[in-house]
């Protein structure tokens, strides 16, 4: 894998903002402020010589009046989304036109500002609009990089663990190689698994997916192997199972640690032999098929305690592959957040919403113990809930972090005795930083002398715990 298949690459060093304003001292006081904020600025003084510099692509945003000589500010909107629709455009209205700002809004205007303006509001817009459009620029960079490399377009992420796993799943790919993801629950690994099939050989041929836990046992053989006419009550007609369906192709066998032990041998012999029994069968059927399979279970312990069969573990875990938990990649979360806002408008047929930096933040901050489907959930909630353009924390509707007292809870029993050491000191420091931050009223300054340690130490591990007031 080359890498810039997962490399998030800004568009501009420097962000250029265009301002199109008639008034020169308007202008010059624009241009003054915004580079003193690190932007490189380009004036245009009417609607024409405007829409010709967004056609030349100098832009990352456009700042203009509604009132223009030659074109107005709907008509500067107008070339600048079909130059590029992803470029944010602010526009400025005195007081009396904010009914003209609003229809600007419809046609695609990030926001607006009236005039006389408040500098520093302008500023702080611009920032977020800017932001936001990284946010959108780097998800779709990754979603074609992803969907041409590496046929992973539903699966998004920059983390170094995503990374790991985008390599793992290409170099298996090509093989016939059977692969075991493990991972928790929500984590996206059928995503995954059609991943490997999508890069594989075997692409234009069946990808079949068995939810081992979501089928009652008794119909699950039938399920794989399918059975002959009459062989049993109800049989009225042979039927093909899902490995034979599945044939030159891939079956993925989601919860495999939920299958009984009985069907358990039968799937090592379709693993080993490439052959089936369909129930009531006489003769044994070939199927030439490739198999993953899933798990959000500990194998290895099921095998201890005879749950799991040990030679159906090692043959399926030739190759296996750990999918992180969405609480190990916090950063792709805004990724991520980006992706469901985009592929959600589409689905439900409504304009793309933007997310709030605010919002981001406590996206960031929460558990997930739902993994990326959770937070799926949650960006689809949102988006029902706003009802203008931008979603914000309320239409989140997520609970505050979670108090040190309930992380005693999280303290790993089943690990070795370091990790449960560590983690229980995590504990510990956080409760203790909690209840001397309390005393003080949440004086800083005065629980860093009480805790003696530093300031800045203090501030560090506020933030590592994520504790709140």
């Amino acid at each position: 894998m080359t890498p810039s298949i997962l490399t998030y690459v800004h568009l501009y060093i420097m962000e250029t903002i265009l301002i199109v304003e008639d008034k020169e001292s308007m202008a010059q006081m624009l241009k003054e402020t915004l580079e003193l904020d690190g932007y490189e600025v380009v004036i245009a003084h009417d609607g024409a010589e405007g829409t010709r510099i967004i056609r030349e692509n100098k832009a990352a945003l456009v700042l203009t009046d509604l009132k223009l000589p030659k074109k107005d500010g709907l008509e500067v909107l107008r070339a600048s989304k079909e130059e590029n629709p992803l470029v944010p455009v602010i526009v400025m209205t005195a007081f009396g036109s904010v009914e003209t700002a609003v229809n600007a809004m419809k046609l695609g205007a990030y926001d607006f500002i009236t005039k006389p303006l408040d500098t520093d509001y302008l500023r702080l817009l611009i920032e977020r609009a800017l932001k936001n459009r990284r946010l959108v620029t780097e998800n779709l960079l990754l979603k074609d990089a992803l969907s041409q490399h590496v046929g992973m377009s539903d699966i998004v992420g920059k983390s170094p663990a995503m990374v790991k796993v985008a390599e793992h799943i290409q170099k298996v790919s090509q093989a016939k190689t059977t692969v075991l993801l493990l991972g928790e629950s929500g984590t996206g690994k059928e995503l995954f698994a059609r991943a490997i099939h999508d890069l594989s050989p075997r692409k234009e041929l069946p990808f079949v997916a068995i939810n081992c836990a979501a089928i009652p046992e008794e119909l699950l053989e039938s399920e794989f192997f399918g059975y002959e006419k009459g062989a049993f009550t109800g049989a009225a007609e042979k039927k093909i199972g899902k490995f034979e369906l599945a044939d030159k192709g891939t079956v993925f066998l989601d919860e495999i640690g939920e299958m009984d032990l009985s069907l358990q041998s039968k799937v090592l012999r379709a693993l080993q032999e490439g052959e089936i029994d369909r129930v009531g069968g006489a003769n044994p059927v070939k199927v030439d098929i490739r198999i993953i399979a899933a798990s959000n279970k500990d194998l290895e312990a099921a095998v201890e305690k005879n749950k799991f069969r040990q030679d159906l573990f090692y043959r399926l875990s030739v190759f296996p592959v750990i999918i992180p938990p969405l609480r190990e990649r916090r950063e792709d979360i805004p990724l991520l957040a980006g992706h469901f806002l985009s592929k959600l408008s589409a689905e439900m047929n409504v304009p793309r919403k933007n997310i709030s930096p605010e919002a981001i933040e406590v996206l960031k901050g929460y558990s997930w113990k739902g993994n990326v489907r959770e937070l799926e959930n949650v960006i689809e909630r949102a988006m029902i809930l706003c009802e203008g353009d931008v979603v914000t924390p309320e239409h989140l509707r997520l609970s505050p972090p979670v108090s040190a007292e309930s992380m005693l809870m999280n303290i790993p029993l089943d690990g070795t005795l370091e990790e449960a050491a560590s983690a229980a000191l995590r504990t510990a420091e956080s409760m203790r930083i909690k209840k001397a931050l309390d005393a003080v009223h949440w004086n800083r300054s005065r629980a860093a002398e009480i805790l003696k340690v530093s300031y800045k130490t203090l501030l560090t591990k506020i933030k590592e715990y994520r504790l709140e007031r």
